[in-house]
């Protein structure tokens, strides 16, 4: 049999996404799935080598590994007037943010990239584990720091003052809703292939919402000691209607997201998207 190895960050919203094929309830006939568990920058440093087969991808790395995979259009993390979420120690307008130094959860992020879309002024970023981030900002060895994954919705318990929700800044700005992540499969594997993990992929989520508890079991192991139904509201967030397919609108807000990259400078130009049909 082969491997098939499927690259994802072990956070209780991937391995609540996860969780079918993680328990072989969704199978791809003739591979077995090896999934490989590592936080999201060290993830997209290897799909720039076009290293797994499967892999999850910041949104904002597409340009540069899309020589290498194809966009599935299921898997996505995508926010709806929610993201990464800008916090200080000490209250702070967003318009104070100009020459700080601010912790972000890797250089190839989006987080990153919508904060230089947001910023009209320089700033220091500080690249950080994401989540070496909320140490960062309670020690004061940064001003500020973007919080991704359940730090997200634990800022006010861990006593940190939002200063800016850049997924509520950008449906302000765009009207669209916010592509954070994606779910890419190697152009290596062929057109047939690539389709069938795409659909595997597609039924898991669709089995893992049809089964949530059963799911949110499985996924707290990951959920670095948050409760159950915090567990249970942050997977809701980014494992929903648009992971299964992010459809029309979703193609639309990944265009809209290069564009502006590109018209900042963030990115050399936008890229074409090719993304995988399964309608």
């Amino acid at each position: 049999m082969k491997i098939l190895r499927v690259g994802h960050s072990p956070d209780a919203d991937d391995a609540f996404m996860f969780y079918p094929l993680a328990k072989e309830i969704v199978t791809l006939e003739g591979y077995r799935i090896e999934h490989v568990l590592e936080e999201i920058q060290a993830l997209n440093v290897r799909a720039r080598r076009g290293d797994l087969e499967v892999t999850a991808i910041s949104a904002a790395v597409y340009p540069e590994v899309a020589q290498h995979y194809r966009i599935m259009p299921c898997g996505s993390s995508v926010g709806r007037n929610y993201g990464p979420a800008l916090v200080s120690k000490t209250p702070m307008d967003a318009g104070e943010l100009a020459g700080k130094k601010i912790a972000l959860p890797g250089r190839h992020t989006t987080a990153y990239m919508l904060l230089q879309i947001y910023m009209e002024s320089p700033f220091t970023p500080v690249f950080l584990n994401f989540d070496a981030v909320t140490e960062a900002v309670e020690s004061g060895e940064v001003d500020a720091g973007v919080l991704i994954h359940e730090g997200q919705i634990r800022s006010k318990e861990l006593g940190l003052h939002r200063v800016l929700d850049l997924g509520e800044w950008w449906f302000e700005k765009t009207g669209l809703p916010i592509p954070l992540g994606l779910d890419m499969v190697h152009r290596r594997l062929g057109e047939d292939l690539g389709w069938k993990v795409a659909k595997a992929l597609q039924d898991a989520i669709i089995y893992t919402r049809a089964h949530e508890d059963d799911a949110l079991d499985y996924a707290l192991q990951y959920g670095r000691g948050i409760d159950r139904e915090t567990g249970r509201r942050f997977v809701k967030m980014y494992v929903n209607e648009d992971t299964v397919d992010f459809g029309e609108e979703g193609r639309k807000a990944l265009e809209t997201l290069y564009r502006l990259a590109a018209e900042k400078g963030i990115i050399d130009a936008a890229p074409s998207l090719d993304i995988i049909d399964l309608s």
